[in-house]
C-alpha cells in the first residue's frame, strides 16, 4: 500500500455532478462562469440534483416546492432561543439544528428514492431560515418567517434583515450562492458521501458534512480572512502586515488552492461583487486592501486568491455578520452535499480505507506486575 498524506491526488469516486479539469470549475459540465452570470441559485439546484437544466415549467414548480418548505417547526425555533447564545458559534448551532430537524421528519429513516428527493427540498428549503432565526434570536429580535413570492437569495436577507434587499445585494448572495454550490469532492463532500455509504440518514449526511465545513481550513476561511482585514484595518499597513506574517512563515487565508494551480475560476466574480458593493457603502479599504494582498502574495508565493478571500469582504459590505460567513457557505454548499448523498445513495458501496500502520511491530504482552 502507497500512502498519500491528505489524500492528495487520490481518486476515490466517479461522480457526474461537477469537475474540475484544468482550472476550469463546470457543474454537470456547464461552465461555473455563464452560471455565475446568467443563473439563479435554484436553477442551480435543479440542475446538481436533475443534473440537467430546468425548463420553465420546472424551474417555476421547483421554486414553489422550496417556498412552500423554508418555515421551522416551532420546536427548533424553541431550541434554538435555549443556546448558550453569547458563546455558541452559529456554525456549531447550524450542525445542531439540522440533527434536530430529522427528528422531526417522519420520513428521516425511509430510503426510497422519492423520500429521499423530498427531504433534500425540506433541508435546502429550511437551512436559510435555520441560520437567519439563530442570527436574530441571538440579538434579541423575532425570527422572521420567509415570503413566498421572494426567491431564495432575496429572502435570505429579508429573513436576516427584516427588509428586503437592493438589487445589487440580491445579485451578490445569489452569486455568491451559486459560486459556492458545489466544488468536486471537496472535504465536506467527502465527508458525507462516506457517512451516507453506510445507508446512513440524509439528516446524518448533512449534519456530518456541517462538521467538516466549520474548519479554517474548508469554510471558515472567509471568516478568518475578515478576521485579518480588521485587524489590518487601514490600507497603508496591508503589505507591512503581510510581509511580517509571509516572514513568519504563517498560512495567509484565502491564497492559493490545492486543487487550482493557476487561480480559482470563482474568485474574480465575487472580487468584482467586492469592487462594486465596497464602493456603494463608501467602504471600498476592504476591496483596496484585498487587491494589495492578493497582488503581493502572488508576486511572492505565487499564490492567487481563491474564492473565499473576497467572499469576506462581499458579505462584511452586506452587513452579515462575520461569524455567519461560513454558515453562508453552508446554506450554498448544502446543495452540493444533498446531490453528492443521492448520488451515492444510488450507487452505493461502503467507503472503507485502509491504513499504512507506522506504530511498533508485533510485542508480547507483559503482565501487570512485571510493568
Amino acid at each position: 500500500m502507497t500512502t498519500t498524506k491528505g489524500l492528495e491526488g487520490v481518486v476515490a469516486t466517479q461522480s457526474s455532478i461537477s469537475s474540475i479539469i484544468d482550472d476550469q470549475l463546470t457543474y454537470v459540465g456547464y461552465r461555473i462562469d455563464d452560471l455565475a452570470e446568467n443563473s439563479s441559485f435554484e436553477e442551480v439546484i435543479y440542475l446538481l440534483w436533475n443534473l440537467k437544466l430546468p425548463t420553465k415549467t420546472e424551474l417555476d414548480s421547483f421554486k414553489a416546492e422550496l417556498a412552500s418548505n423554508m418555515e421551522l417547526p416551532d420546536a427548533v425555533i424553541e431550541h434554538l432561543r435555549s443556546y448558550n447564545l453569547s458563546t455558541v458559534h452559529p456554525m456549531a448551532a447550524l450542525r445542531t439544528a439540522i440533527s434536530l430537524l430529522g427528528l422531526y421528519d417522519e420520513e428521516a429513516d425511509v430510503m426510497e428514492e422519492a423520500a429521499n428527493k423530498q427531504k433534500a427540498i425540506r433541508l435546502q428549503a429550511k437551512i436559510a431560515t435555520i441560520v437567519t432565526a439563530f442570527a436574530r434570536i441571538r440579538k434579541g429580535k423575532e425570527p422572521i418567517k420567509p415570503k413566498k413570492e421572494l426567491g431564495f437569495a432575496a429572502n435570505f436577507l429579508f429573513m436576516l434583515n427584516g427588509v428586503e434587499g437592493k438589487d445589487i445585494e440580491v445579485e451578490a448572495v445569489n452569486k455568491a450562492l451559486v459560486l459556492h454550490a458545489d466544488h468536486e469532492l471537496n472535504a465536506s463532500t467527502f465527508t458525507a458521501r462516506v457517512c451516507v455509504a453506510t445507508l446512513s440518514d440524509i439528516y446524518s449526511g448533512v449534519t456530518a458534512a456541517i462538521g467538516a465545513l466549520k474548519g479554517p481550513l474548508h469554510g471558515g476561511a472567509n471568516e478568518r480572512v475578515m478576521a485579518m482585514l480588521t485587524e489590518i484595518g487601514d490600507e497603508d499597513n496591508a503589505i507591512p502586515y503581510i510581509k511580517e506574517k509571509v516572514e513568519q512563515k504563517e498560512k495567509i487565508m484565502g491564497m492559493g488552492h490545492r486543487v487550482y494551480k493557476n487561480g480559482d475560476p470563482r474568485a474574480k466574480h465575487l472580487k468584482h461583487m467586492s469592487k462594486e458593493l465596497t464602493k456603494i457603502t463608501g467602504q471600498s479599504k476592504w476591496y483596496n486592501m484585498s487587491v494589495k494582498i492578493e497582488d503581493y502574495i502572488k508576486e511572492e508565493k505565487g499564490l492567487p486568491a481563491n474564492v473565499d478571500f473576497y467572499s469576506a469582504s462581499v458579505y462584511h459590505s452586506l452587513g452579515i455578520d462575520h461569524d455567519l460567513f461560513t454558515p453562508l457557505f453552508a446554506v450554498s454548499r448544502v446543495s452540493g452535499w444533498l446531490a453528492h448523498i443521492l448520488e451515492q445513495y444510488s450507487n452505493n458501496r461502503l467507503i472503507r480505507p485502509r491504513a499504512e500502520y507506522i506504530g511498533p511491530k508485533t510485542q508480547d504482552y507483559v503482565a501487570m506486575e512485571n510493568r
